[in-house]
């Protein structure tokens, strides 16, 4: 069992949980992910991680309420037990196979989208513990949306709020945050951009337009966590991946987000799972009992 030994509300429908879980903070690194499971009749959620303490043996975890079992975690309070923590699972950030010297040439930008800020802070706390300022675009719908504010400007160089109704921050997306300063004469040689695959396809176009390598977080569609259930299957520069295994960050430039976006609605029902087993045969990657 592990004990949830805080629970903060950071915005509408999204909670923030920092679990007792050492052997997983052990070995966490940014930009990798668990599965959780509430209880033994629960379903497995994969969450990527927003931070860990390795002194303390805990990992903190940013959940939106979208699902049942999101909804019903958000119900738990601390001194609540999960069932099960499992990880961590999965590549780590490029960013961490670079040298100190490697990462100080670089001009790093990283694009949070929505609960995206939770993994995105991951990082910029990794970087900024090895001396290393980070710029980052934060952008949601509304003011009420954004998520970590203190936290964010304490782990980054710059950081730009960004709102689509502005409400705070430069009025836009955040596309058309980074087009600004881009004009205004800012630069950056290097990006990670994190949060919902519809923001990320429109940011990564930017980034390949304007010359800035960029990767992109693909654990929006991921659902068993284990390469099993052919859930998050996409296209990586032509050849298939699975954003649990092989991921989840890829080169921006190289997903093709249509389909990724076309194959994730169609995942919702069983109708679109069997016909997805069809067309994909051999690459589907079945075994979750969906598809069967």
């Amino acid at each position: 069992m592990f004990e949830i030994k805080k629970k903060q509300t950071l915005g509408p429908k999204v909670d923030l949980y920092v679990v007792e879980a050492p052997h997983v903070a052990k070995a966490a690194m940014p930009g990798q992910f668990l599965i959780i499971r509430i209880d033994e009749e629960g379903e497995r959620i994969p969450l990527t991680i927003c931070d860990y303490d390795r002194e303390a043996g805990t990992i903190t975890l940013v959940v939106q309420s979208v699902g049942a079992e999101s909804t019903r975690m958000s119900f738990m309070k601390a001194g609540d037990h999960l069932a099960d923590v499992v990880g961590p699972l999965g590549r780590p950030s490029d960013l961490i196979e670079l040298s100190k010297e490697e990462l100080a040439k670089k001009k790093i930008l990283f694009i949070a989208g929505g609960l995206g800020t939770a993994p995105v802070y991951a990082q910029l706390k990794w970087l900024h513990e090895q001396g290393i300022k980070a710029d980052c675009i934060q952008g949601a719908r509304t003011k009420e949306l954004l998520i970590m504010i203190d936290e964010m400007k304490e782990v980054c160089g710059n950081l730009y709020l960004a709102t689509d109704d502005g409400s705070e921050g430069i009025h836009g997306n955040v596309t058309v945050a980074l087009q600004q300063l881009w004009d205004e004469g800012v630069r950056y040689d290097h990006c990670v951009v994190i949060g919902p695959m519809i923001m990320m396809k429109f940011a990564c176009q930017l980034t390949a337009k304007l010359g800035i390598p960029t990767m992109a977080s693909m654990n929006t569609i991921m659902v068993d966590g284990t390469g099993m259930c052919g859930a998050c299957r996409l296209i990586v520069d032509g050849k298939v991946k699975f954003a649990c295994v092989d991921g989840p960050e890829f080169d921006g430039a190289k997903i093709d987000f249509d389909q990724a976006m076309q194959r994730a609605r169609l995942y919702k029902t069983q109708e679109g799972r069997l016909m997805l087993k069809e067309q994909e045969r051999e690459t589907h990657e079945g075994g979750c009992g969906f598809c069967s």
